[in-house]
């Protein structure tokens, strides 16, 4: 159950490396000018993050202000020192961002990101003050009560190094099975909501990590919120919020779902 007050559901995009600089001021303004407006943000039942690359963060702030969180799409597992190339939770926090991606499927495939990285970043965002997007989910495709079994062991292995080190805060678990990534079309709407909301129901065992939430990921885009809304916290967008105009269909699935009764009786509240 989130805490009072807390948005309802919970819509994030990456913009992986598709976008110049240029175009993420142009996306920025024009996501500004209509999350300025939307119902769904202004009442506070939807919480908007945006994760731009690296070089656009600043500017991303800047145009966003309160309308959005920003975020990273990664940090280094160190606060300080002669990492050359890398980036600390520390700098990130410095310049406004609230949230960093840890995980992703793509930095375990293509960078070799263990487990036991993983965690190390987790933990460095969260003593950081930054609300980790965790990003969890199984390789092949299988029954949902795999998926929930890996998921819940890739959780609690990115949580053990917080744990003994006595942090906490909100992580945002942005289920998002492998498999899915990418793909002409997500995961099946059961399959998803079986899963997460398996993954909430830990989630809510955790009491270092409250105002926890569970995000769907992997080809996600516009009419998907709609069908799984009484089992998840929200989304975790790529490409198909990369248009503006898919980005206001979902905000507008949203908005419907976080002031519809089911997903209030789902969450408890």
């Amino acid at each position: 159950m989130p805490l009072a007050g807390s948005p309802r559901l919970v819509i994030g995009v990456s913009h992986k490396m598709y976008f110049s600089h240029a175009r993420t001021v142009e996306w920025c303004s024009d996501v500004a000018r209509i999350a300025a407006e939307h119902p769904a943000i202004v009442s506070g039942n939807v919480e908007l993050f945006v994760i731009p690359t690296y070089l656009s963060v600043p500017a991303a702030i800047d145009l966003l202000g309160s309308l959005a969180l920003v975020g990273a799409q990664d940090l280094s597992t160190e606060d300080t020192g002669a990492f050359t190339g890398e980036v600390s939770g520390a700098e990130i926090a410095e310049l406004g961002c609230r949230v960093v991606e840890v995980g992703h499927a793509e930095r375990r495939r293509m960078f070799g990101e263990t487990d036991e990285i993983v965690g190390l970043k987790t933990a460095a965002a969260l003593r950081n003050g930054l609300d980790p997007v965790l990003c969890v989910g199984e390789v092949e495709q299988g029954r949902a009560e795999e998926a929930v079994a890996e998921c819940i062991r890739q959780i609690e292995s990115a949580l053990a190094p917080s744990r003994r080190a006595g942090n906490g805060g909100r992580v945002l678990v942005a289920y998002e099975p492998h498999w899915a990534i990418g793909a002409s079309e997500p995961a099946s709407a059961g399959h998803i909501r079986t899963v997460c909301s398996a993954l909430r129901d830990h989630l809510r065992t955790l009491p270092d990590f409250p105002a926890s939430a569970v995000i769907y990921g992997g080809s996600a885009g516009p009419g998907l919120l709609s069908e799984i809304a009484d089992g998840v916290d929200g989304l975790f967008l790529g490409r198909f919020a990369h248009d503006v105009e898919s980005l206001t269909a979902i905000l507008d699935e949203a908005g419907d779902a976080a002031s519809g009764q089911g997903h209030i009786d789902s969450l408890g509240t």
